[in-house]
């Protein structure tokens, strides 16, 4: 008899989501099947949730159970499976690499050509269980947090793009405070940066960047970000820049106030194409590394950081059980929340 879950579905084309039975996957030869404790709610589940631009392109075949972002622990091993067990807690990698690709053989699986997106262009893990390849299980030891678990995923976005640079001693700019530039600035800390300032223009979340030790957190349609920085002691500008937000301009703003020879990462995707002043950037020197997903290094780091003392909690804000989904959508869209955790355990 087929086995039937509960799972967050989009139905069809159009906005919304649908809590439906659905039957639990079948691990194949070299597959996973994971019994989900927690998820987390992503950006790229709002842009689904609400049909926007990116969804209408990135989603070909409703219905298909979304989400990406999740803690659990093994249930079933499909065939040829090895070094796992039944109850190990794991997370896994969202993205699904080819393994044969010229980037997958040099260890640049973030920029496989190839890549297949759990949630995105399969079935994902806003559900009692999901089925992913060996591959992309990782382990979570049993020290760290749940709740923090459940968005490593967004954590390894940040950690991505903040550990790109050589971060200590620095003074950091990132633009954009949204769950992952809130991280991200945590991180930055973490890590040695000697100023962390950080912009956007909803304070509620300026005021979460606050709670996660940043040096200041600007309102840039109120305060003069020039101004704080000489407050601050900045006196050349920025030595490493972190654009989160996708808007043309904090990206043209934090171009202007980057040191000659500053580097910057990219990881915020906008609505619309961004121009560029090529004669600004060649003229300063600037770096500018464009960042996607994670590096599979990236797993080990997050967890060795929180083992250390790396505080990500302050980045919650709600807590739903899983059948009031709606709730944490709201949640994200209000633009007053930071990571919003729907539990499944209950």
């Amino acid at each position: 008899m087929e086995r039937l879950m509960d799972a967050i579905v989009k139905p069809e084309r159009g906005p919304g989501l649908e809590l439906r039975k659905v039957p639990v996957p079948v691990p194949g030869p070299g597959e996973v099947l994971i019994k989900i404790h927690k998820t987390a709610i992503c950006g790229t589940d709002v842009h689904i949730y609400n049909w926007d631009p990116w969804a209408r392109e990135h989603i070909k075949n409703p219905p298909m159970t979304i989400g990406h972002e999740y803690v659990g622990e093994i249930a079933e091993l499909g065939e040829g499976v090895t070094g796992l067990t039944i109850g190990q807690r794991v997370s896994g990698e969202g993205h699904i690499t080819c393994h044969h690709c010229r980037n997958c053989h040099t260890g640049n699986i973030q920029w496989c050509k190839n890549t297949i997106s759990v949630g995105v262009d399969r079935d994902g893990a806003f559900a009692e269980y999901v089925c992913i390849p060996e591959s992309n299980v990782i382990i979570i030891e049993e020290s760290l947090p749940e709740d923090v678990v459940a968005f490593f995923d967004a954590v390894g976005n940040a950690t991505h793009t903040a550990l790109m640079w050589d971060l200590i001693g620095e003074d950091v700019l990132i633009t954009g405070a949204g769950p992952i530039g809130i991280i991200a600035a945590g991180i930055c800390k973490y890590s040695g940066a000697r100023r962390v300032i950080i912009t956007d223009i909803n304070e509620d979340r300026l005021e979460l960047a606050r709670k996660m030790g940043v040096d200041a957190a600007v309102n840039t349609s109120k305060e003069d970000l020039p101004l704080v920085m000489k407050e601050q002691g900045l006196v050349e500008g920025f030595d490493v820049g972190l654009e989160m937000s996708g808007s043309e301009d904090a990206f043209k703003q934090m171009v202007g106030v980057m040191r000659n020879g500053g580097k910057i990462s990219l990881l915020g995707i906008g609505n619309r194409p961004i121009s560029i002043d090529m004669n600004q950037i060649i003229g300063k020197g600037l770096t500018l590394q464009g960042i996607y997903g994670r590096q599979m290094d990236n797993w080990h780091q997050m967890s060795y950081m929180v083992q250390g003392g790396l505080d990500l909690t302050p980045v919650i804000t709600h807590r739903y059980n899983y059948r009031d989904f709606e709730k944490g959508f709201e949640a994200m869209n209000s633009g007053k929340s930071g990571k919003v955790i729907l539990d499944w355990s209950k």
